[in-house]
């Protein structure tokens, strides 16, 4: 009798494990499938599972995908729109990709974005050539910087100027109160002696309003820029009042269009950024100019 029932009880808990593994596994399954934000059709809303709804009575992702519309811009921002309705995208145009595109995200980051819309990448896009392997978006970027210095005014920039005539144009973003920025400075003379003019921008890295921003704009509203503007980098207190119109802040916007991310950012008149510093006679021989 004492076997018998030991032969039930265990008989017993055997079959409530296996109860309980089944639930648990079902559970399981269904959290994780609650988990994934995931789009349905529910009428002619697109719903998911975070709560977003995006209304669109002409949209059909399953046919699109399979069939992709001949107007690929309306094609590729639809599935984007649809994915993240709180974001603004620019369509800008056939990547270096067969069949991906570049969007641009508001104030954020390139997508590479496939033509049927299921797949995109962001970040930097390298092309492999002979003996070199080349960001396509670096160059990209060169060509705007070029054509831009090419026809923007000097007006509002403070120049170093050689005695003779220039040999090379160093366009040169700056923040006076970055160690690195004065160190170029110092060697803005033997730049000179070499024949290179360098034309400085405001960058106070800080932003504005900031301390550095008061700092650097008084080089630009004093009277003899060149000077106030040394004194300041070297630490100097000058009389000078911050001016209403001064244009560090449009300097400080261009910079951030153009690519500028810290200071000193050097760009040369082909539109090749160089960031940090680097001694005078290094940009002598990368603009090959002779040093001595």
């Amino acid at each position: 009798m004492h076997i018998v029932c030991k032969s039930r009880f265990i008989a017993t808990v055997f079959i409530l494990c296996c109860l309980f593994a089944v639930v648990k596994l079902v559970a399981i399954d269904r959290a994780d499938e609650s988990s994934q934000p995931h789009a349905s059709f529910v009428g002619e809303e697109i719903t998911t599972t975070m709560g977003d709804t995006v209304k669109d009575s002409q949209l059909d992702i399953s046919q699109e995908v399979q069939q992709p519309p001949k107007d690929i811009e309306a094609s590729v921002l639809s599935f984007l729109r649809v994915a993240r309705p709180d974001i603004q995208f620019t369509f800008l145009g056939e990547s270096p990709i067969p069949g991906v595109y570049e969007v641009q995200v508001a104030s954020g980051p390139l997508l590479f974005v496939h033509e049927q819309g299921e797949y995109l990448f962001q970040g930097g896009l390298l092309q492999v050539k002979e003996g070199a392997i080349v960001d396509t978006m670096e160059a990209r970027k060169a060509i705007k910087r070029s054509d831009v210095f090419a026809t923007r005014s000097t007006e509002d920039m403070i120049i170093f100027k050689p005695e003779g005539e220039s040999k090379a144009i160093m366009n040169v973003f700056t923040d006076v109160d970055c160690g690195y920025c004065r160190k170029f400075h110092q060697e803005v003379p033997q730049l000179n002696a070499m024949g290179i003019e360098v034309r400085y921008l405001a960058f106070p890295r800080a932003g504005i309003p900031s301390g550095s921003y008061n700092k650097i704009a008084k080089a630009w509203c004093a009277d003899d820029k060149q000077d106030t503007l040394t004194k300041v980098k070297n630490g100097q207190n000058v009389d000078v009042e911050v001016c209403d119109n001064n244009p560090v802040a449009e300097h400080y916007a261009f910079g951030n269009s153009i690519g500028v991310t810290g200071t000193p950012a050097i760009i040369l008149m082909d539109g090749t950024l160089i960031p940090g510093y680097q001694p005078a006679a290094n940009f002598a021989k990368l603009l090959g100019i002779s040093s001595n």
